[in-house]
C-alpha cells in the first residue's frame, strides 16, 4: 500500500526531463541573447561584415539602425533580434566581437603610439632619429631628417602642418608593415 505522502505522488512529470527549461532561466537566456544583440546592434555596417553572422540576423541587426531609438517599434525589434539570438550558439558571435572590438582597440592605441612617436622626432630631432633608426632599420635616416626638418619649419607658421602630417603617414605605414 502507497503512503499519501510518498514523495512520488507529488512528482512533477518535468522532474526527471534533462530538456525542461524553467521559465525563470528561459527569461535568463533570453536577456542574455538580447545583450548580445544589443552589442552587434553598436557596432558600425565594417564591423558587421567582419562578423560573419547568419543573413537573417545580419538583416535585423542592419534594420534595427533605422528605427527610431526609444519607440516601441524599436523595442520589439530588440525582442525579435533576442529571438533569432536564441537559436544560435552565443560562444563563437562573443569571441569574433571580442576580436572586431579589441582590433579596434589596437587600432587606436597604435595611432596614439605614433603621434608620440612624431611629437618625440620633432621635439628631439636627430638625437631621436638615430634611437628610432636603431629599434626600426626599415626607416630610411635621410627621409626622416627631411620630414622632421621641413615639419619643424611649417608648425613655426602654422600648427597644422603638412609635412607633420606626412611625417605621421611615413612612420604609420613603415612601422604598422613590421
Amino acid at each position: 500500500m502507497k503512503i499519501v505522502g510518498d514523495s512520488e505522488h507529488f512528482q512533477q512529470p518535468f522532474d526527471h526531463d534533462e530538456d525542461y527549461v524553467s521559465r525563470t532561466e528561459f527569461k535568463k537566456e533570453s536577456e542574455q541573447a538580447q545583450a548580445l544583440g544589443m552589442k552587434l546592434i553598436a557596432l558600425s555596417k565594417s564591423q558587421l561584415d567582419k562578423m560573419e553572422l547568419d543573413e537573417f540576423l545580419y538583416d535585423a541587426v542592419l534594420k534595427t539602425k533605422s528605427i527610431k531609438p526609444k519607440t516601441e517599434a524599436y523595442r520589439r525589434h530588440l525582442q525579435y533580434i533576442g529571438k533569432l539570438m536564441r537559436g544560435f550558439d552565443h560562444q563563437p558571435i562573443e569571441a569574433t566581437l571580442a576580436k572586431v572590438l579589441n582590433k579596434n582597440n589596437n587600432v587606436a592605441a597604435q595611432v596614439q603610439i605614433i603621434e608620440k612617436l612624431r611629437d618625440r622626432l620633432l621635439s628631439e630631432g636627430d638625437s631621436h632619429i638615430q634611437a628610432l633608426l636603431d629599434e626600426h632599420p626599415q626607416l630610411e635616416r635621410q627621409k626622416l631628417r627631411q620630414l622632421v626638418r621641413q615639419a619643424n619649419k611649417e608648425l613655426q607658421k602654422d600648427p597644422e602642418s603638412k609635412a607633420s602630417k606626412e611625417l605621421f603617414k611615413y612612420l604609420h605605414t613603415e612601422i604598422d608593415n613590421t
